[in-house]
């Protein structure tokens, strides 16, 4: 119905914006993210907008980007995440790191979106995982998603991930590391060039 909202930003609170546009003003439920990077109020902004209709209510959501919003709409296809878990999910997580966290399995790490369980997590990862590699909009996130995918493929690269993981850096940064590397590297070698990656990412 409503693919995209351009006017002037009027409100800027913490989880919803208002855009003043033809004389009506838009209020939007969003992410901490799109508050962060859509501006000052008094300036022309552009939201990309998805209707929620319920039998008691119709809520607007709006992000500044359309990966985003790509990444909000796989999030509530998930059996148990409504639009407030997912925005609560991409008020944590940019696109690009989420795709990362759902291909590296890391459901961990999405319960620091609040609100976001174990299993709810788990489902996201388990339910997703096929899916959020087509979102990631930087290049380089990109080839990094399609490396942890392959991890699954060799066993030596899921041993190191496993190994840094218990070290006590998280399965996604693990994973990116790993997933970089040439799979036919010996495990030690994954793990000590693992080490120094990220080292140098601290």
């Amino acid at each position: 119905m409503l693919y995209n909202i351009r006017g002037t930003l009027t409100v800027s609170d913490v989880n919803f914006i208002v855009i003043e546009s033809g004389g009506v003003g838009f209020k939007c439920f969003t992410t901490l993210n799109t508050v962060k990077n859509i501006g000052e109020t008094g300036k022309q902004v552009n939201v990309y907008t998805y209707l929620s209709v319920k039998e008691d209510a119709m809520d607007l959501y709006g992000f500044s980007t359309l990966a985003e919003l790509d990444a909000f709409k796989l999030l509530i296809t998930v059996s148990g995440i409504g639009p407030k878990a997912a925005v609560s999910i991409l008020s944590e997580f940019t696109p690009d790191k989420l795709a990362i966290c759902i291909a590296s399995g890391d459901a961990k790490a999405i319960t620091r979106a609040q609100g976001v369980g174990k299993k709810t997590a788990e489902r996201v990862v388990l339910e997703l995982k096929d899916k959020m590699g087509s979102i990631a909009v930087d290049t380089n996130i990109a080839q990094a998603v399609s490396g942890v995918q392959s991890i699954n493929e060799s066993s030596q690269s899921a041993e190191a991930v496993e190994a840094l993981v218990a070290l006590g850096y998280s399965q996604s940064d693990a994973a990116i590391a790993i997933g970089k590397m040439d799979k036919s590297l010996s495990v030690d070698e994954m793990i000590r060039q693992g080490l120094k990656q990220l080292a140098r990412n601290l």
